[in-house]
């Protein structure tokens, strides 16, 4: 039987012409340095925001917990009728899902545009590049402190979802399912990549894998239901503040990205022993 490896293949390709149709967000592009500095001062304007958050704020994190609570009432049938038939857990959509979240993927996003992005003077490319490891790195950091002090367990332990042993070994990922870190990453990467997306298809589109990664971390045991809902909500919300940081508010006083990925090709390829596929992404 041929080995199965999932390998992943970064081209990015720009089209230089899409940049003077839009030189409001241009300038806004433009005007960022994307540099360790930038990151140190927007990290710390982001652990201030508490202390600017208004109601609407404080009604937008009670929502949160709130549909986190309910959806812990229905972990168990979700759970159930997801877990019925395990005969897709090694299938390319449930590898693809789980592959999208994990660090080397990270990496290799990063990699790819801030190779592209140095080779090019791009800094469209810079942008994206330090969005998904800004994005990552904010979700990573306040999604694992949270798993360690819940300390809820995990599905596969047959403990119900109403098990938490808080402030367990860091190193015991058994007492960390809330919330969902893989999940939380996939969403960061995702929202970072639509943002950035120009054609409302491939915004759209982008949220795919993160639709897989969701229901893969589920149908595999590895999360309950709501652990995936807060852990990708707090990704989604990391990535959405790390966007807004660098595009200014254009001419109809909306944010959203006018320059970016126009589209991607995916180029599957074989091997002898493996098979994967390639991602080009076009600027």
């Amino acid at each position: 039987m041929k080995k199965i490896f999932l390998s992943f293949i970064l081209t990015i390709v720009c089209g230089y012409s899409l940049f003077a149709q839009n030189p409001t967000l241009q300038d806004s592009v433009q005007e960022n340095k994307y540099d360790f500095l930038q990151f140190g001062v927007e990290t710390w304007n982001l652990i201030k925001q508490p202390t600017k958050w208004d109601g609407s704020d404080y009604l937008k994190i009670g929502i949160l917990g709130a549909g986190t609570f309910l959806i812990m009432q229905a972990d168990k049938p979700i759970r159930r009728f997801l877990n019925r038939d395990q005969k897709y857990a090694k299938s390319f959509p449930m590898e693809f899902g789980n592959m999208w979240g994990e660090i080397y993927f990270v990496e290799a996003l990063f990699g790819g545009f801030t190779i592209y992005a140095l080779f090019n003077n791009d800094k469209t490319a810079h942008k994206i590049a330090f969005e998904l490891a800004q994005a990552s790195a904010y979700t990573f950091y306040v999604n694992g402190p949270l798993k360690y002090v819940i300390g809820r367990s995990r599905p596969y332990l047959e403990q119900g979802n109403q098990t938490y042993v808080p402030f367990s070994r860091y190193t015991n990922p058994d007492h960390q399912s809330l919330p969902g870190g893989h999940t939380g990453i996939v969403m960061a990467l995702t929202t970072v990549l639509s943002r950035n997306a120009k054609p409302v298809w491939l915004k759209i589109l982008a949220y795919v894998p993160a639709a897989l990664s969701v229901v893969g971390r589920v149908y595999l045991d590895k999360h309950w239901a709501s652990d995936v809902f807060l852990g990708g909500a707090i990704g989604y919300l990391m990535a959405t503040w790390v966007v807004d940081q660098h595009e200014k508010v254009n001419e109809n006083d909306s944010k959203g990205s006018q320059v970016g990925i126009r589209r991607f090709i995916f180029h599957p390829y074989v091997s002898e022993e493996t098979y994967g596929f390639g991602l080009t992404l076009h600027f």
